[in-house]
């Protein structure tokens, strides 16, 4: 699939002011500082569509960008932000369930993962819930670029290896490093085989 317009549509907290359900969406979320703007404007081939900061917990709100006139891409509020208030995390997690739980038209949610760790606690709970609440996600590895082959295999191997003490199978997982470019036609290819 190519991307041949992008257009910024609403930034809101608010479920109600979001687009109306009519078109499919497809969701991007991962913890702060995880790369999701940069893979976002490299997905669109844009440089500036998502605002990159170099302050993690920017994206405080769910955006919505009309992809091709057809479908949203969605981008969400990184979770997990030390320095976010509590009363903060609690509002972003509360809008963040709400429209991942509800929101009839997300065709699939895109969890961000971090190739270079280990499965944070953080992240293994919310694609424990994830599963738990049937909502349909997959695995983008990204900053593939920071490691060897060697070093990426071993990771993801383990990261397999800790999702399937408690998965009988693993969701769909796709790579990425949006310095290098990589990854970006295997993602778009998976949004359209869902909108066939």
């Amino acid at each position: 699939m190519k991307i041949k317009t992008a257009r910024f549509i609403i930034s809101n907290t608010d479920l109600e002011k979001c687009p109306p359900p009519v078109l499919p969406e497809f969701a991007f979320i991962g913890r702060s500082n995880v790369g999701k703007s940069s893979l976002i404007n490299m997905l669109t081939d844009q440089n500036k569509l998502a605002k990159i900061s170099a302050r993690p917990g920017k994206t405080q709100c769910i955006n919505h960008f009309l992809i091709n006139e057809k479908w949203y891409l969605v981008d969400l509020p990184g979770y997990g932000y030390a320095r976010n208030s509590k009363e903060d995390r609690d509002k972003f997690e509360s809008f963040i369930s709400e429209y991942i739980l509800t929101r009839e038209s997300l065709k699939c949610l895109f969890v961000l993962i971090d190739s270079r760790l280990k499965m944070q606690k953080i992240d293994k709970e919310f694609i424990s819930w994830l599963g738990t609440s049937q909502i349909p996600f997959a695995l983008i590895f990204t900053k593939t670029d920071k490691l060897n082959k060697k070093q990426l295999k071993e990771n993801i191997a383990l990261y397999k290896e800790e999702l399937l003490k408690t998965w009988d199978e693993l969701p769909q997982i796709l790579y990425s490093s949006s310095l290098a470019k990589l990854g970006r036609e295997d993602i778009l290819s998976y949004i359209g085989d869902i909108l066939q």
